[in-house]
C-alpha cells in the first residue's frame, strides 16, 4: 500500500518543479523554516531589582539567555548536564571522548586540526541573530560550500551504479525540459496562457536557460559542454582542441531519480553563502563560555523543576559522584532541556505546557567523520568543499570547505542522515559497525576509500544522553495545538531552545526563542 510521499520528498519535489521559493514557503507552513526574525540586540531595560534566574542548559539558547541576562543585571545560574557548554554546539577534535547512551566510549583520533561537527555544521547567511552573535564574540567565519558542482550525484541503481557530476545531471536536465517547452510553445499549445509578445520572450529565454541550438533542440557540443563540462578540457599546445561531453538522455534521467538531489541546494535555507567557523562550529560555543562559563555548574543532571508563588527550585544531581543531590533556587527559570529529556523530569507546569512538552518527537540523526591519508577528493577529483548526494544509507558525503588544495590528511562527514529507516537502522549499530557501513557505501562512489582511510568516529543522535534525539520534529497538529502553550510563561518558568520556534534544528531558532523568551520574562519582573 503506497502512503505517498514523505514530507522531505514532497518538499524536494516542490523544490525541483516551482523553485527554491516556493520549496521554502511550504517548509514555513511545515514547522521546517522560517526567516530569521532577528531585530537587532535585544536591550532589557528596566530594573531587575535583583531579581534571580536559573538557566537549565548551557547550549545556544541558555548561553545567549544566560549572557544577556548578567548584562541586565539579573543574578544568573546556569546548570549543564554536559562536562561542556555548547549542547549540540559542538566539534570532535583529536584527544575527545564521547560515550553514547549503552556506554561505547569512542575517543577521537583525528589530527590536530581535524575535527567532526556532529550537531549544526552551516550557518545560512540570514541567520541574522547567529551572524551577530559571531561577531560580537569574535567567531571567525568562512564560507560552506553547499553546492559545488563538480560533486556527484549517486543511485546504485543508476548508470551502473556509478556516480554522474552534479553540472551533469542539472545541465542535461534543465536542457532537455528546456527542448520539450519549446517544442509545445511552438506547436501554439500554450497561446492561451502566453502573449505573443511573451512567447518569443519565453522561447528565447528556453533557448538561453536550456543551451539549445537554433532550432531549439539541446544536444551534445562544444556550447552545451562550456555548462556541463568536456570529456576533454581545452588545453595548450598540440592536441590541445577539447572534445565534447556526451549528453545523458531524458529518459535516463528520469530513471535514474538523480533530479531529487537538485532541489537540495535550492531551497532559501541552503542558498548562498553559507558560513561555518574556522576551527569548527564548536568555536561559537567556545566563545560564549569565555563570556559566562563562571556562571556554569557543569555534570548537573536535572531531576526535578519545582515552581512556588515566589520561586523556582531545581533538584539535579552531580554525574561525576553518583546519588549526590543538590537543590538550587531562583526568583524565575528559563528551561532550554531538550523536550526529550524535559518530558522525563518531574516539572511543576500546568497540564497545558505538559501535554506540549510530551507533544513533541525528535529527529533521528546519524554523523560520522572519517579521516584519510590524503585529500583524494581534491587532489583525484577536483572536488573543493560541497555535498555529494547518494541513495546509499550514507545519504551524503560533505567535503571540508577549508584548507584548498593543500598537502596533508583531511576529513569527510562521511553519512549524514535525517529520520528515516537509514538512521534508525545506523543509530542500532556500533560505533564501529556504522564506520564500516560508511566506508562500504563511500567506496561506490570513492573507490579510494579503504586504501586512503585511518580513523572515524560517528555520532548516532538518538543515543545522545543530553538530547535522546537530533532536534524537535514538530508535526503540523502538534505545532497548531501545542506551540503556544510550549511557549507561555507558565508562573515562574519559561521554556527555549530549537523547539521553541518555528526554524527547529537550526542555531538561529534557539537564539531567537532565548531572546523572545527572556524578553517576556524581563517585562514581567520590571513590571512587578
Amino acid at each position: 500500500m503506497s502512503t505517498g510521499p514523505s514530507r522531505r520528498e514532497l518538499l524536494q519535489l516542490i523544490g525541483l518543479t516551482a523553485g527554491g521559493a516556493a520549496m521554502y514557503q511550504a517548509m514555513t507552513s511545515l514547522g521546517y523554516a522560517a526567516e530569521s526574525g532577528y531585530k537587532g540586540r535585544i536591550r532589557l531595560e528596566g530594573d531587575p531589582k535583583g531579581a534571580s534566574v536559573l538557566v537549565l542548559g548551557a547550549g545556544l539558547a541558555g548561553l545567549a539567555a544566560a549572557l544577556e541576562l548578567r548584562q541586565a543585571g539579573y543574578k544568573v545560574t546556569v546548570l549543564e548536564f554536559n562536562n561542556r557548554a555548547g549542547g549540540r554546539n559542538w566539534s570532535l577534535r583529536g584527544g575527545d571522548s564521547y560515550t553514547e547512551l549503552g556506554g561505547a566510549t569512542q575517543k577521537c583520533e583525528f589530527d590536530a586540526g581535524l575535527y567532526l561537527n556532529p550537531g549544526p555544521w552551516r550557518i545560512p547567511y540570514h541567520h541574522n541573530g547567529l551572524l551577530d552573535y559571531c561577531r560580537r564574540l569574535g567567531v571567525t567565519l568562512e564560507p560552506f560550500q553547499q553546492l559545488n558542482h563538480n560533486a556527484y550525484l549517486h543511485s546504485a541503481k543508476a548508470f551502473g551504479g556509478q556516480p554522474r557530476r552534479i553540472r551533469e545531471i542539472k545541465t542535461d536536465f534543465q536542457g532537455h525540459t528546456s527542448e520539450l517547452l519549446a517544442k509545445v510553445v511552438q506547436k501554439g499549445q500554450l497561446d492561451e496562457l502566453v502573449t505573443k509578445e511573451d512567447r518569443e520572450v519565453l522561447l528565447e529565454s528556453l533557448r538561453w536557460w536550456g543551451v539549445l541550438d537554433r532550432n531549439y533542440a539541446y544536444k551534445a557540443g562544444l556550447i552545451t559542454s562550456e555548462f556541463r563540462g568536456y570529456e576533454r578540457d581545452p588545453g595548450g599546445g598540440l592536441g590541445a582542441e577539447p572534445v565534447a561531453g556526451e549528453v545523458i538522455g531524458l529518459s535516463d534521467i528520469l530513471q535514474s531519480r538523480l533530479w531529487r538531489g537538485l532541489s537540495s541546494f535550492a531551497a532559501y535555507e541552503f542558498q548562498t553563502t553559507m558560513f561555518q567557523p574556522v576551527g569548527g562550529m564548536g568555536r561559537i560555543g567556545e566563545a560564549f563560555t569565555r563570556e559566562v562559563g563562571d556562571l556554569i555548574t557543569y555534570n548537573a543532571r536535572v531531576t526535578r523543576i519545582a515552581q512556588g508563588e515566589k520561586s523556582v527550585t531545581v533538584t539535579y544531581q552531580d554525574t561525576t559522584a553518583p546519588g549526590a543531590t543538590h537543590q538550587v533556587s531562583a526568583d524565575w527559570c528559563v528551561c532550554t532541556i531538550p523536550l526529550s529529556i524535559l518530558s522525563q523530569i518531574d516539572v511543576q507546569v500546568g497540564d497545558p505546557m505538559l501535554a506540549a512538552i510530551a507533544a513533541v518527537p525528535y529527529a533521528s540523526s546519524v554523523k560520522i567523520g572519517l579521516q584519510f591519508k590524503r585529500r583524494f577528493w581534491e587532489e583525484d577529483e577536483q572536488i573543493f568543499g560541497g555535498i555529494s548526494y547518494t541513495d546509499l544509507p550514507i545519504r551524503q558525503i560533505s567535503y571540508p570547505s577549508n584548507d584548498f588544495n593543500t598537502t596533508g590528511k583531511g576529513v569527510l562527514l562521511g553519512c549524514y542522515t535525517w529520520n528515516g529507516a537509514n538512521s534508525y537502522e545506523l543509530t542500532s549499530m556500533s560505533p564501529q559497525q556504522r564506520i564500516e557501513r560508511a566506508l562500504d557505501c563511500g567506496m561506490q562512489i570513492h573507490p579510494q576509500y579503504r586504501r586512503e582511510f585511518e580513523t572515524g568516529i560517528s555520532v548516532a543522535w538518538h543515543r545522545s544522553p543530553f538530547t535522546l534525539g537530533c532536534a524537535g520534529d514538530w508535526t503540523e497538529d502538534a505545532r497548531r495545538q501545542h506551540y503556544d502553550n510550549l511557549c507561555q510563561i507558565d508562573g515562574r518558568i519559561v521554556l527555549a531552545g530549537e523547539h521553541a520556534s518555528y526554524i527547529p534544528a537550526w542555531q538561529e531558532g534557539a537564539i531567537l526563542s532565548a531572546l523572545d523568551a527572556i524578553g517576556r520574562l524581563h517585562k514581567r519582573v520590571v513590571q512587578g
